[in-house]
């Protein structure tokens, strides 16, 4: 065989990958900063072992299981009437700008593989994905079908870094070293889920931690069940293998038909951890698009003061005190529609409830509108009450499995969204609330998994795919609202940070990342949040929550600045706050609206942990001139230094050691050397536990 090889090249990193010329399989040779390809491939050792093949030893980009038996294969399929196995030959390659598609077939089976690679421009990514078609006359059984698999060089195992949790405790940063054996995380519940969030980052086992070092990274783009999969393999290779879970244990795939996988997202940083999360951050503003530069505005929603107790005076009051503390926009929650005085009836029928808006909902949107502020909307578009009309008149519209009982998560089905009579009625009640309201923001909640996948009727579930079907009814109504309604503002949640991914995040404007709101526990969240996930996609709220999993309390600055680390909300009860709360919020809520800019769009570092006595997040604008740090005392609760007398210190990271960088709130001029090296110093007490810090560089 022909040696084939190519390189593909980011703003600053190389990915280079060749046909084996030992076997019809692509193999990656180099992957890091630009020109590391010249040379011999640090990979080509992980081979020399004996007992396995070398398909099964070599840092394969994809292979099936046939070629590759023994230690995990990325694609398994067979014909119905036939046995597993894929034995494919080199079919050729097309190469583009920043492009590249190698093409396998097996002419015995039926199938042609592509496997796709593509660079984001301003970008240190390579997004990589595959495309089957069946290009034989029997259908084939897809059992596994991962979008790709890259391999990293390690002398002995790697640490992996993941985000992991539960409701309420997501995007806690974990690590584990692996040696050998395999480390897999996922979701079946339909969406990436709170457990673990469908991210992961390598370095060398012996890299030194929360410092520059050689670092990769993978994201998986799919908004249903995944898997991300590392071995440490016999041969001395680990390898990472991602994709979607097929609900149904397999995937059908009919005569000429082409199935996608989702793409991979593959990025790589010689800076640790945290050069890492800058490649994420830029990436994710890329996927914004233009509506990056649309201001993220300073909302109050109204759960946590009013609950399902919704009402137009009550509202209105809030809308007038968030109004008088700087808010820009006021978000009416859950509640406002009929049938909904708890949360037990009302969803599927969406309509204002005339009971809570007695001279009108538009009279009402009026007079809120009319104190200045924006008006947004809660919805729960894919779930439905037992009790609503919209369940009596479609029955056959929510999975179920036919004669067996549907079962009741915080009681309320899941519709079918795959079905597309459902998009139909989906984009129809939001096309109807958008246009007949002056609505800006619209909040789309996610409260349950789907359990009894079926749809009656309509055939076997391997044959459906259905949760591949939701998640294209998904995001066919995201790029709806984006087409029809491109002014308006659309926040990704799910039962807080149950739907993080890239695709989600490509749609909306910002995501929740938890239902959480307590300071320390948001400080906690929102840090390993910001390793994967930019600030301006990061929606944060104050409110009166105490701590759930550290109930250790913290000042009302302290919660401002949490918030103010990415898109700044208020979630208190406002009429309970006295004259001098409110004052203060409105002091924080001016500051925030001046650092704002810095805050999403600037360059991004993580100082030091929550485990920290102290932490905090720096921003920094392209140009150096305006730097932001938000920092935080973490530590003792009375808030006394560690050592009496001597201020906590936070090292700043890329400034110019020969500028001088002004603080003009206190007048202090620091060196760009004495921060670097040094560090910012911070008086922590019990009564100042937080600050905003804005530098200027002169």
């Amino acid at each position: 065989m022909t040696h084939h090889r190519w390189t593909l090249r980011t703003e600053n990193t190389s990915y280079t990958v060749r046909v084996c010329p030992d076997g019809p399989w692509a193999e990656l040779e180099a992957w890091g900063p630009r020109g590391c390809e010249e040379g011999p491939s640090p990979l080509d050792w992980s081979r020399r072992t004996h007992f396995i093949t070398p398909a099964d030893a070599a840092p394969a980009e994809y292979l099936p299981q046939g070629l590759r038996p023994f230690t995990g294969s990325d694609l398994v399929a067979s014909r119905p009437s036939g046995d597993r196995g894929v034995w494919w030959e080199f079919a050729g390659a097309e190469e583009g700008e920043g492009t590249l598609r190698l093409a396998f077939a097996d002419a015995v089976l039926g199938l042609r593989t592509v496997l796709c690679y593509a660079t984001v421009p301003g970008t240190d990514v390579v997004r990589r994905w595959t495309e089957h078609t069946c290009t034989g006359e029997e259908p084939l059984r897809l059992e596994r079908i991962d979008s790709a698999a890259v391999n990293v060089p390690a002398d002995d195992g790697v640490r992996l870094t993941y985000l992991a949790g539960q409701w309420s405790q997501e995007f806690q940063r974990t690590r584990l070293d692996l040696t050998r054996g395999t480390f897999t995380m996922g979701s079946v519940q339909g969406v990436p889920g709170h457990a673990y969030a469908p991210w992961l980052a390598v370095q060398d086992r012996t890299a030194p931690q929360d410092a520059p070092a050689p670092t990769y990274g993978v994201a998986l783009e799919w908004p249903g069940n995944w898997h991300i999969t590392a071995e440490a393999e016999p041969g001395g290779a680990v390898r990472i293998r991602a994709g979607r879970v097929p609900h149904g244990g397999t995937v059908l795939l009919a005569p000429g038909d082409t199935l996608t996988t989702p793409r991979l997202a593959c990025a790589f940083s010689p800076d640790g951890l945290d050069g890492l999360a800058g490649v994420w951050h830029r990436y994710e503003r890329r996927l914004t698009g233009e509506r990056i530069r649309r201001t993220r505005k300073v909302l109050y929603n109204s759960w946590e003061a009013t609950g399902f107790d919704v009402d137009a005076a009550g509202q209105l009051e809030l809308a007038g005190a968030a109004a008088g503390i700087g808010a820009e926009l006021f978000v009416v929650d859950d509640g406002w529609f009929t049938g909904r005085a708890d949360d037990t009836g009302g969803l599927g029928d969406w309509y204002p409830d005339p009971k809570a808006f007695p001279d009108g909902f538009e009279r009402f949107v009026r007079e809120v509108r009319a104190l200045g502020l924006d008006f947004g909307l809660w919805v729960e578009p894919e779930a439905v009450s037992p009790g609503s009309r919209l369940y009596a008149e479609h029955p056959e519209w929510v999975y179920r499995i036919e004669d067996r009982p549907a079962r009741l998560v915080r009681n309320q089905l899941l519709l079918d969204l795959g079905r597309e009579d459902v998009q139909d009625f989906v984009t129809g009640t939001l096309d109807r609330l958008l246009t007949t309201y002056d609505i800006h923001y619209l909040k789309w909640d996610m409260n349950r998994p789907p359990t009894e996948r079926g749809r009656p009727g309509a055939g076997s579930a391997d044959r459906l795919d259905l949760d591949a079907a939701h998640v294209e009814g998904y995001l066919r109504v995201l790029d709806h609202l984006r087409s029809a309604h491109p002014d308006v503002t659309v926040e990704g949640c799910a039962g807080g940070g149950g739907r993080v991914d890239h695709a989600t995040i490509a749609r909306t404007d910002v995501v929740w990342p938890s239902d959480n709101t307590a300071p320390l526990d948001r400080l906690r969240i929102q840090f390993g949040f910001l390793h994967a996930h930019a600030p301006h996609v990061m929606s944060s709220w104050v409110t009166d929550a105490p701590g759930l999993f550290d109930p250790r309390p913290r000042s009302l600055a302290f919660r401002f600045v949490t918030a103010m680390c990415g898109v700044l909300g208020i979630g208190a009860d406002l009429r309970s706050w006295s004259p001098g709360q409110r004052a203060e919020a409105a002091r924080w809520i001016a500051r925030y609206k001046e650092a704002r800019d810095v805050i999403h769009h600037g360059d991004v570092h993580l100082l030091g942990t929550p485990d920290d006595p102290a932490c905090g997040v720096q921003y920094d604008v392209r140009d150096g001139r305006l730097t932001v740090v938000a920092a935080f005392s973490t530590g003792r609760l009375d808030g006394a230094p560690l050592v009496p007398g001597r201020p906590a210190r936070l090292r700043l990271r890329d400034l110019d050691p020969a500028a001088r960088y002004h603080d003009t709130a206190t007048g202090t001029t620091y060196g760009g050397a004495h921060l670097l090296h040094y560090g910012l110093p911070f008086a922590w007490s019990a009564d100042h536990d937080a600050e905003l810090v804005v530098l200027t560089r002169q």
